[in-house]
């Protein structure tokens, strides 16, 4: 639980959740002091543990639009959940169970999630063989990229559905089965 990580793991470990799931540039400065906040007793509420991310943050982040505890909750949640490997093993079953000739439409809500199907779609869809090899080449890969870049909401989209606003669509077409 959230509970259990913020009032167990070590300076390390919480560093390295709130940098890589929640992309947070201050996170070691929040972790040390999440820690030094616990030696006194466990952090019990969520307003306490944003009043310790407020005080490890600079006064310019502070000032900047959105709340400053977004990133850490957001990587609390992804740690607890587990979401990027479930992500990750969701995609994966996709395109195995996908019928050829269907295409795979994904929709992203955040980079780390974006960057797993960007790459999954591109190791789905190129065949690995080294250049300059004398061969002909007649395997196909499994998918074929529909987009080369995820399609952003258009500002029509913005205006009506402000939630879309960090969404990103990937298209694949299954070729081939795996």
């Amino acid at each position: 639980s959230a509970y259990e990580i913020v009032n167990n793991y070590d300076v390390k470990e919480l560093t390295r959740i709130f940098s890589v799931y929640g992309e947070e540039p201050f996170s070691y400065n929040i972790a040390k002091n999440i820690v030094k906040a616990r030696e006194n007793k466990n952090i019990e509420t969520t307003f306490e543990l944003v009043d310790i991310i407020k005080s490890s943050l600079p006064m310019k982040v502070l000032n900047k639009k959105g709340h400053p505890a977004k990133q850490v909750f957001q990587a609390l949640r992804i740690a607890v959940n587990d979401e990027l490997r479930v992500f990750e093993e969701s995609l994966k079953q996709a395109i195995k169970i996908t019928n050829i000739g269907a295409r795979i439409c994904v929709i992203t809500f955040h980079s780390l999630e974006d960057r797993i199907c960007k790459h999954m779609f591109k190791e789905y869809s190129t065949v690995d063989i080294p250049k300059g090899l004398p061969i002909v080449v007649d395997t196909i890969a499994p998918l074929k990229l529909v987009t080369n870049h995820p399609i952003l909401p258009s500002e029509h989209e913005l205006e009506i559905n402000s939630r879309s606003h960090s969404a990103k669509l990937r298209v694949a077409l299954k070729v081939k089965d795996i």
